[in-house]
This record gives C-alpha cells, sequence and structure tokens, in this order.
C-alpha cells in the first residue's frame, strides 16, 4: 500500500500516487511551454505548465480524467492558461466519459495578477463541473494540500460530487488573512492557526456535511476514498437538484449554529461530549468518537 503523505507531495507526485502505475497520459504538457500571457508583462516568472497538470489515466482500473494543481507556484493561483487546461479536461470529460474526473485541489483562488482572466476562468470551471455532472460524469475533489481550496477554488470544491478532505486540507471561501483585513482580528485572527483548522480544517468541514469523507493524510486513503465516492454518485442525479439540496442544508446550518464563534461551539452543539479533544485525534479515533457521538 502506498502510505506516502498526500500533503507533502507536488501536483505530479499526487498524481503518481493516486493512480495505477504508468497509467498516466499527460494532455498539454510543459514541452508545449504554453505560459500565461500576463506574468511576463508584470517581470513574473512562469511556468511552463502554469501550474496545473492535467490528463487521463486509471484508479484500480477506472478510467478517469484528473486534474492536480501545484500549490508551490503561486499558491496554486488560476490564472487564464491555468483555468483553461481545466476547463478543457472538463469539457472533455462530456465526449469521453470516464467513470470520473478528479480535481486534487491546491489553491489560495485566483491569481491576484491577472484577477479579472482568473475570475472569468472560475466561472468557466463551474460551468464546465456542471455540465459535465448534467452528463452523469462524477467529479470528484480531493483537497488535502497545504494551500488548500479557498476563494474561487472553494466554490468549485463545492460544486464537485463530492469533496475528500484530509485532517490537514482546508476549505473555505474566504482566507483568514482577508477575513481579518476586512473584518478585523475581533471577527478572524489569522496568526492563530488552531482556530483557522477549527473553522477551515477537514475535520471541521466533515463534521458539518461538507466534506463526504475524512482521509489520512495517505496516497492510498485518498485513492480509496476516491475509488468509494465514484460508486457512491448517482449518475441520474440532477446537479441543480444537489445544488439546491446543499443550499437548504446551508440554511438549516445557519439557523443552527449561525451565533458560534468557534468550531468548539459548533462541535458541542452537535452532542460531542469532549469537542475540545477533537484536534488532538488521529483520524481513526476521531472518526470513532464522531460515530458515537449523540446527535441532538
Amino acid at each position: 500500500m502506498n502510505q506516502r503523505s498526500y500533503y507533502e507531495a507536488d501536483a505530479r507526485e499526487r498524481i503518481e500516487g493516486l493512480l495505477d502505475a504508468g497509467s498516466f497520459s499527460e494532455f498539454f504538457g510543459p514541452r508545449r511551454r504554453t505560459i500565461s500571457p500576463h506574468l511576463a508583462q508584470l517581470d513574473v516568472p512562469g511556468a511552463f505548465d502554469d501550474g496545473i497538470v492535467v490528463g487521463a489515466g486509471r484508479l484500480q482500473g477506472r478510467e478517469v480524467l484528473v486534474a492536480a494543481q501545484q500549490g508551490a507556484f503561486m499558491g496554486g493561483g488560476v490564472g487564464e492558461v491555468h483555468g483553461a487546461k481545466l476547463t478543457g479536461l472538463l469539457e472533455r470529460a462530456r465526449e469521453l466519459r470516464p467513470e470520473a474526473v478528479l480535481l486534487l485541489l491546491d489553491s489560495g483562488g485566483v491569481r491576484l495578477h491577472e484577477a479579472n482572466a482568473g475570475l472569468i476562468a472560475i466561472s468557466e470551471i463551474m460551468r464546465a463541473v456542471l455540465a459535465a455532472r448534467a452528463e452523469g460524469v462524477p467529479v470528484i475533489a480531493l483537497v488535502g494540500s497545504g494551500n488548500g481550496a479557498f476563494g474561487g477554488m472553494g466554490i468549485v470544491a463545492r460544486c464537485c460530487s463530492a469533496v475528500l478532505m484530509s485532517e490537514e486540507g482546508r476549505l473555505s471561501l474566504s482566507g483568514p488573512e482577508v477575513i481579518e483585513t476586512v473584518r478585523g482580528v475581533e471577527e478572524f485572527d489569522s496568526r492563530d492557526r488552531a482556530l483557522v483548522w477549527r473553522v477551515t480544517g477537514g475535520k471541521h468541514r466533515f463534521l458539518i456535511g461538507e466534506a463526504a469523507t475524512l482521509v489520512a493524510d495517505r496516497m492510498q486513503a485518498f485513492a480509496d476514498a476516491a475509488v468509494a465516492a465514484i460508486a457512491a454518485c448517482d449518475p441520474d442525479q440532477d446537479p441543480l437538484a444537489a445544488l439546491e439540496q446543499a443550499q437548504q442544508q446551508l440554511e438549516a446550518r445557519i439557523a443552527a449554529y449561525g451565533d458560534c464563534r468557534d468550531g468548539l461551539e459548533i462541535w458541542a452543539r452537535q452532542g460531542i461530549a469532549d469537542p475540545a479533544g477533537l484536534p488532538l485525534l488521529d483520524t481513526a479515533a476521531f472518526l470513532d468518537a464522531v460515530a458515537a457521538r449523540s446527535l441532538p
């Protein structure tokens, strides 16, 4: 079994660790040398793959398309070329009809150096995700990286058929520093790393229903969870109906927890006996503790 850390790997290492050996074929790779047309104008170094790797391969024998963001390049930020490669992969899924599309997210959101192009790209990615799902192709988001999935990519993740996270992963719309800048440190102290993970981390996202599965920080764990998520997806489900259901769940969550200031308060309200102890548990012990909770 592949027990290598998913968190510590880069984009290409994650693809290699998840997919069957030798099965990956890259689309529009770095040999094409297609870099962002905007970065050079700002004297910012580019990358020949523009921070994202896309292609096809097999996941435990299942034909899949996969995209992996390279968080080490500009925080995995989405620009024009980066977004076009991801959108193109999702559009190709409608033609090839693989068993799933895997999105290995590692992004702080839109690349500020080309913000307008990045924002347009996010909208195109969202539309392409929903179009692929409408054609019966599951789109699975994997979040267990250093940058997590923030900003526009946080929205993209929640448009997917399922979100799989590790404790180390983070998922949110606005990043901690952004919230602090706009609302003040009294609203959110971005230097309190424990608070950041209690609010945006994988454990919390699993507990409030935004992550379908919480897995250990291992390649094999993510691969197995992705296979299970593919099997659980209903190819006939209307993605719009699924989003409407998610909206109803969000409204119910706001009603239940809208006055809470910390994940600890939410966990206590969920009936967890020792919420302060949850961050100290490894994934297996955490899942056992959650399974034993007494929900109101």
